[in-house]
This record gives structure tokens, sequence and C-alpha cells, in this order.
């Protein structure tokens, strides 16, 4: 039984493989990129519009509204990557239900890949609001003693971000695959639909505690501006 896609190798020359993380990855973004040009290539302002283009303005509004209500401001910086991560997995775990279907959201080496990105996204939008001493000073706040601390729990989280969707979705996977071995007909499909379920909630999971930690970096260096702000008003008076 073939519990992660990485053992299932379909082609492979020397060190080079091709296996299904990889070709499911592919079929994945292929699939989102497909939508996206269906759904934009007749954008209309009419109130008339094509069911696709309906259908990701609504994801998009979803979208804005759910890391509005995170980051409290502006939301428009943080939805390209936000909202590619939350379609990755959503449509990775959602593809469950295709039969001899694989989702990459099942392999290690796919959530540690995203986990990597929030981990990189995270300095990146930090440093883009407060800049790099800005950014290298959090380390040592609110001491020097600190620092070791900071560093281990920015490693921390993003391991446990990368393990906690990679076990659930591995875990949902491996229940299926034993029950339709021992009662192949109607349970099967009653826990491919939960699986369904707990695959999208996965995915928003993910997506929230991956805006959370960018939010908590941006929003420490805006109550600074803001206190130093009430400061300089409070001198001038």
């Amino acid at each position: 039984m073939n519990i992660s896609p990485d053992w299932i190798v379909y082609w492979q020359e020397g060190v080079l493989k091709l296996n299904a993380t990889l070709v499911y990855t592919w079929l994945v973004m292929g699939l989102l990129l497909a939508v996206s040009w269906m759904a934009t290539r007749n954008v209309s302002s009419d109130v008339q519009i094509s069911a696709w283009q309906n259908f990701l303005e609504s994801m998009v509004s979803f979208m804005r509204k759910e890391i509005r209500n995170v980051v409290r401001q502006d939301e428009r910086p943080y939805l390209p990557f936000i909202g590619a991560l939350f379609l990755f997995i959503a449509v990775s775990n959602f593809l469950t239900v295709v039969p001899g279907y694989r989702p990459p959201t099942g392999s290690l080496s796919t959530t540690s890949a995203l986990a990597i990105c929030v981990f990189f996204a995270v300095p990146a939008f930090s440093i883009r609001s407060r800049g790099v001493a800005g950014y290298l000073r959090h380390y040592i706040e609110p001491t020097a003693f600190m620092l070791p601390f900071n560093i281990l729990s920015e490693v921390s989280r993003s391991v446990a971000l990368a393990v906690r969707l990679f076990g659930n979705i591995m875990s949902g996977t491996l229940i299926i695959a034993v029950l339709l071995i021992i009662t192949p007909l109607f349970v099967p499909i009653i826990m491919r639909l939960f699986g369904l379920l707990i695959g999208q909630i996965q995915a928003y999971i993910f997506t929230v505690l991956s805006t959370v930690y960018i939010a908590s970096a941006v929003r420490t260096f805006t109550k600074q501006q803001e206190k130093k702000t009430e400061r300089s008003k409070h001198k001038e008076e």
C-alpha cells in the first residue's frame, strides 16, 4: 500500500525521478491556470456576467474578506500569495473525489515546500513594512536573550505548519484505503466525503495560520508606529 504519492514512481533515470507528487502537482496547477483563463478571457463589468467570472469574483471576495479580518488593514498586498496558497491546497484536496487521484498535499515534500514559502513570506512582508533593520530588531525584543527563542519559534511553527497538513491528508488517505479493503461499498464513500470536508478545512486552517504569522509581523510594526505618533502628539501639546 503506497501511503505517500512520493512512493508511486512513473519514470526514473538515475537520480531523476517522476513520481505521483510531481504529476498531480502539475495537474492541479494546470487546472488552476485553465480555470483562471476561462474566467478572465471575457471579463465584463455588466450586470450579466459569465458563470466562470461570477465564480472567480466570489472566490476573490471571500479571500479578501478573510484576509482583511485577520490583518486589519489593506488586504491587497497579501491577496496574491495567500490566495494562491488557499486555492492550491483546496483544489489538491478537493480532487480526492476522483478515483485514482493522489493529493500532492499527502506528501511531506509538498507541505514542507508550502511551509517554506510561508517561512520566507513572513520576513519579506515584514521587511516591506519596517525595513531590514526593523525586521532584524524584533529578534532581540524584548531583550537580546530572546534571540535564540525567537529564531526557534519561527522555525518550529513552520515545521508544525507542514506536518499538520501532511498528517491530516495522509491519515485520511490511509483510512479510506483500509476501508476499501475491509468494506468496499458504502463506508468508503462516506469516509471519502468526510475526507473531502476535512481537506477543505485543512486548506482554510493552513491559509489562516499563514495569514496570522504574516499579520503578527506587520501589525507589530504598525502598533509601534501608532505609539510613536501618539507620543509625538503629546509632546507637541
